[in-house]
């Protein structure tokens, strides 16, 4: 597990950056936090540094937005309004990532179990500090844990 603090949109832009520099062909990024925390910003910042040049939105009411990036798609879920792990499955999110792309699925840690090997990147926001992001990362197998040292040695170089 790695925390990095940072304190504007710019610098969760940057950890989502180097992020992006690592990711490959199937893999899923599961974006945790309050309503706000800055699950979109990150996926955002993501996108930007993938090679996305369409704007990305929440998919709240779409539920996935797809977007090319080069040879690559970067799938956006939005999970929130699911009840059922079955709606879920539903979307066949995890074989979309694994054909083509990378997968980032916002409030996906209700569901995190489907996912097998996935970076969970969660977002908290300090009370008395709303500028503030505490952004925590927790690999889960072993194609994230292969990547570990240059993850961390990447995202802590964007802490504030």
């Amino acid at each position: 597990m790695l925390t990095v603090r940072t304190t504007s949109v710019a610098a969760t832009h940057a950890v989502a950056a180097a992020l992006a520099a690592v990711a490959r062909r199937g893999d899923v990024i599961v974006l945790a936090g309050d309503m706000g925390a800055g699950k979109t910003a990150f996926a955002q910042g993501f996108g930007a540094a993938f090679g996305v040049t369409d704007p990305i939105t929440s998919p709240t009411f779409n539920l996935v937005h797809s977007h090319p990036a080069g040879k690559l798609m970067l799938y956006h879920a939005d999970v929130y309004r699911l009840s059922t792990r079955h709606e879920v499955d539903d979307l066949a999110l995890v074989e979309l990532a694994e054909t083509d792309g990378v997968l980032l699925v916002e409030w996906g840690d209700v569901v995190q179990s489907m996912f097998g090997d996935h970076l969970t990147v969660r977002f908290d926001t300090p009370d008395d500090q709303p500028d503030v992001r505490e952004i925590t990362l927790t690999a889960q197998g072993r194609t994230w844990a292969q990547r570990w040292e240059r993850i961390s040695t990447d995202v802590s170089r964007c802490a504030c």
